[in-house]
């Protein structure tokens, strides 16, 4: 068992003040505010929030921070120099970066994440002698990182999508494919979640899953969390009408994919129709400013989606930066942007969105919450610090930025301690994974 006290503590019902924590077992056993420290228990500095959640990664474009933003381009340049990485990556080369990735993701305070896999065969396409080698090897950097993972396993079966029709895959692409969606729900059946692990299920996209396939994808996906990159790029759309008279949300909701297990990964660029029938669905959003502005994507409809009924979550995506505090304002910036008004989100619903509703979306729902029965998840920020001195600590994910987490703790161990990751020099994992992937040529 483990007990903490800390001076500001985010509850459910608001901030609290004098918070004693109790776990055991990996769960909160009694969360009590009002409270004096106890001999023994371990005091946390500045504001203790729960669990963060990452709903939407790749870990693998973490090659690409810092080496894709300058010149012109769009989406569409950027996914070929993307594409280029997938060359270099094995069970082995993913293992370690993917390990690398995760670890700074609970530097930042992140202790869930959702991997959106697709990276499933060898470079030519041809299965590996354990099919689930690449998802194996993110099972297990994630339980190195420390960080709860769920393993959201994509089906990927063509190459794109015009007016015309789809595209066949090309030679990156076939590394992607199980070839129908009865081999990928038969790969996907053999893998097995465990205490820190959960499998999902993803649709690429509807360029990349034809209309023929998404019912019979969702029927053998039935119980699981799904997800799907909706509605990201205007030409998606556009392929989407011109094809099969119909959006990428109306595809999805004629195959019985929306439900309040799903979450629409970007949902930039959606109809009002599509709002109401997210909302309706209480489908889940999981919206990654930092990427959608760095690819020129748009700004989506957030507050929209949440006076529908929609649930809203967040993600790193692409990993140009890696910062929940960072995601969590860029969703209310950006809001502040379209509508010309501050105060679109309060900030308990920025901490629920970034926490709680991250949680949910990715099957753990007993999770991001700082009350008894709870995962014993918490992240401390510290407030004395140049980014943070002078905050109110109802105001944190303002002021705060991903080098002002002190403490992480997931399943009631500590992650990260006093700013350090239990495995060492982050920096220096990253580094020597990400030589190993990246064209030196």
């Amino acid at each position: 068992m483990t007990t903490w006290w800390a001076e500001h503590a985010w509850l459910p019902d608001g901030l609290a003040t004098d918070v004693r924590i109790e776990e055991a077992g990996g769960r909160f056993t009694a969360v009590t505010p009002r409270t004096r420290p106890r001999d023994g228990d371990v005091r946390l500095p500045g504001v203790v929030l729960p669990g963060l959640a990452n709903a939407h990664s790749h870990a693998f474009h973490r090659a690409l921070r810092g080496r894709t933003h300058a010149g012109g381009g769009n989406f569409w340049t950027w996914r070929e120099q993307m594409y280029a990485v997938t060359r270099h990556l094995d069970p082995d080369t993913y293992f370690e970066l993917a390990r690398a990735v995760y670890a700074e993701m609970a530097l930042a305070g992140m202790t869930v994440v959702g991997e959106f896999h697709y990276l499933h065969h060898d470079v030519d396409g041809r299965p590996y002698a354990d099919p689930n080698a690449m998802g194996h090897a993110l099972v297990a950097a994630a339980r190195e990182a420390g960080v709860r993972l769920t393993l959201l396993d994509t089906c990927y079966l063509a190459g794109g999508l015009t007016g015309d029709g789809h595209l066949p895959l090309d030679d990156v692409q076939q590394r992607f494919s199980d070839g129908d969606v009865e081999a990928w729900a038969a790969r996907v059946a053999a893998l097995e979640g465990d205490d820190t692990t959960r499998i999902g299920a993803a649709v690429h996209s509807v360029r990349a899953v034809p209309r023929d396939q998404l019912r019979p994808l969702a029927e053998l996906a039935r119980g699981r969390v799904v997800h799907a990159h909706v509605s990201e790029q205007p030409g998606e759309n556009l392929a989407t009408q011109v094809h099969y008279g119909a959006t990428p949300t109306e595809l999805l909701a004629e195959a019985g994919l929306l439900h309040d297990r799903f979450t629409a990964v970007h949902a930039t660029h959606l109809t009002d129709s599509d709002v109401k029938a997210l909302g309706a669905a209480r489908a889940t959003a999981c919206f990654c400013p930092t990427t959608e502005r760095d690819l020129a994507d748009g700004i989506g409809p957030a507050r929209a989606l949440a006076e529908a009924g929609a649930r809203l979550s967040l993600g790193s995506d692409q990993h140009a930066v890696v910062d929940p505090f960072e995601e969590a304002r860029g969703l209310e910036m950006h809001e502040r942007l379209a509508s010309n008004e501050r105060g679109r989100f309060a900030p308990d619903d920025l901490l629920d969105i970034a926490t709680a509703r991250g949680y949910d979306c990715l099957g753990w729902s007993d999770g991001g919450r700082l009350e008894a029965g709870a995962l014993a998840d918490l992240v401390a920020v510290r407030l004395d610090t140049v980014g943070t001195v002078g905050s109110k600590p109802g105001q944190v994910l303002y002021s705060a930025s991903r080098t002002d987490v002190d403490t992480v703790v997931v399943g009631g161990r500590a992650v990260v301690e006093g700013g350090r990751h239990r495995l060492g020099d982050v920096a220096g994992l990253l580094a020597s994974s990400l030589s190993a992937v990246r064209d030196h040529r």
